[in-house]
């Protein structure tokens, strides 16, 4: 998940006059300096005069071999919501004049075939073959035992449709990597991990690529390009559970940890959500849907309270001087807060574990000092901790951590009385594995600079 530059990017009409923009922008930089890493953050004044205040957002990517630039954000700007205000609420579950129900909750449901005047009844048996009895309709030809007319009604006023399947690519450890397109010709991936213990996890994204700019995850070298709507992140589960059960048994457990900061996308998140722990639908255990943040303070605490859905927290760093760097929304919302907002929210929760999330990264965060810190950090914290092997992509500074240390890593944790388990790479052949999924484009999220005491850590890769 990244920090974007896909604030323009949505403007195509103009694609062609920024790029020669950002290229010459680029080449005057190139020219004027050797040492990228040291230098401030830059800005460039024509190019938000040309391209309006959201500019300010712009990254810069090259064909030249020379070191990625810097950020050109100002700190400040870095948690602006890439996205209007309008497009951060709910989307309307329309698609022309039809409504696509796969956006709509089951009240919402019934009160719309109520509007077409027909019974609750009849709203009950058409979201049971939207999402139970295995049936999963994809058309209204699909809703068998149904009112003639009330079928009829439906294929004239109502979309089942959100998605279309592009691809599904198969790991040689049996991960499979579903590739969706959206109405507007994006694509989105959607992993389906098969466990031997019988549980089947299906990993859902919740954007069009991300704005948070971790560093060490692949999807935000894509910026955010926008946020899917309840209708698209629903129909992944219901797509997987339809495309693959028969393959890989039944789905029995949801994270929202595909593409995108899923709390970036509160209320489509929160309903989808909603939609698939629905006892008469797909039927998710609320423990079992699992939805992942960064550390958007504001929109983890509305979370708890408004949801009995799971909560996991990538943590991925023990001071604020690493957690700056590799994931900039500690700029905002340090650790401190981020843990103490979690202590205070959790005490009155019974039976309630937060899931931290650690990448492991050699040299960076994967120290015995670390290991001792976060038993300290999660002091007071109902948890349990994933130990995440990285996942190496294109680009990446980074490198995994070797297994003899991850598992004295875990020691460590263990030895303190902290629940903790090890998570090895899934589906990384297909780039399926954690922080692998999407496709960056030719301008991307920038890289940030590497502090001094990691340099010599990460090596020829920076």
């Amino acid at each position: 998940m990244e920090l974007s530059g896909s604030v323009w990017m949505r403007r195509v009409g103009m694609l062609s006059a920024r790029r020669s923009l950002l290229h010459l922008a680029a080449t005057q930089f190139h020219s004027s300096s050797t040492n990228f890493l040291a230098s401030p953050p830059l800005s460039f004044p024509f190019l938000t005069k040309f391209l309006g205040p959201s500019s300010r957002c712009i990254s810069f990517s090259t064909h030249s071999s020379a070191a990625p630039l810097p950020s050109t954000l100002h700190q400040d700007d870095l948690f602006t919501s890439p996205v209007g205000d309008d497009e951060k609420k709910a989307e309307s579950p329309k698609k022309g004049s039809k409504v696509i129900l796969k956006g709509l909750t089951y009240p919402e449901v019934e009160k719309w075939v109520q509007s077409h005047g027909y019974r609750p009844g009849q709203a009950l048996m058409l979201w049971k073959r939207l999402y139970g009895n295995n049936v999963w309709a994809s058309c209204y030809e699909e809703l068998e035992g149904l009112n003639k007319d009330f079928k009829k009604m439906l294929g004239e006023h109502a979309d089942f449709k959100a998605l279309s399947l592009k691809d599904i690519h198969t790991a040689s450890d049996g991960t499979r990597k579903i590739l969706f397109t959206l109405e507007d010709g994006l694509i989105i991936e959607t992993v389906v991990i098969p466990c031997e213990r019988g549980r089947t996890t299906v990993c859902v994204s919740s954007q069009v690529g991300c704005a948070m700019n971790c560093q060490f995850c692949y999807t935000g070298r894509m910026g955010l390009q926008r946020n899917l709507s309840t209708a698209e992140i629903v129909e992944q589960a219901v797509l997987a559970r339809r495309l693959l059960s028969s393959e890989v048994g039944s789905i029995t457990n949801v994270v929202f940890m595909g593409m995108g900061e899923p709390l970036h996308n509160f209320e489509n998140v929160l309903k989808a959500s909603e939609i698939m722990v629905d006892e008469q639908g797909l039927h998710f255990s609320p423990r079992k849907v699992t939805v992942s943040t960064s550390g958007l303070v504001p929109q983890l605490k509305r979370f708890l309270r408004e949801s009995n859905c799971a909560l996991a927290v990538s943590l991925n760093a023990t001071t604020d001087e690493v957690r700056n760097w590799i994931m900039p929304i500690n700029r905002k919302y340090k650790l401190g807060l981020l843990l103490e907002t979690l202590r205070e929210e959790l005490c009155a929760r019974q039976n309630y574990k937060v899931l931290f999330e650690y990448v492991m990264l050699a040299g960076v965060n994967d120290s015995t000092e670390d290991a001792k810190r976060l038993i300290d950090l999660v002091q007071g914290i109902p948890c349990k901790i994933n130990l995440i092997s990285f996942n190496p992509h294109c680009g990446s500074r980074f490198k995994p951590t070797k297994e003899d240390k991850m598992i004295q890593f875990r020691n460590v944790l263990a030895e303190a009385g902290c629940i903790v388990f090890l998570r090895w790479s899934r589906g990384d052949d297909q780039m399926a594995a954690c922080g692998q999924l999407g496709k960056p484009g030719e301008i991307h999220a920038p890289l940030l600079r590497v502090p001094a005491q990691f340099q010599a850590a990460l090596g020829a890769s920076i």
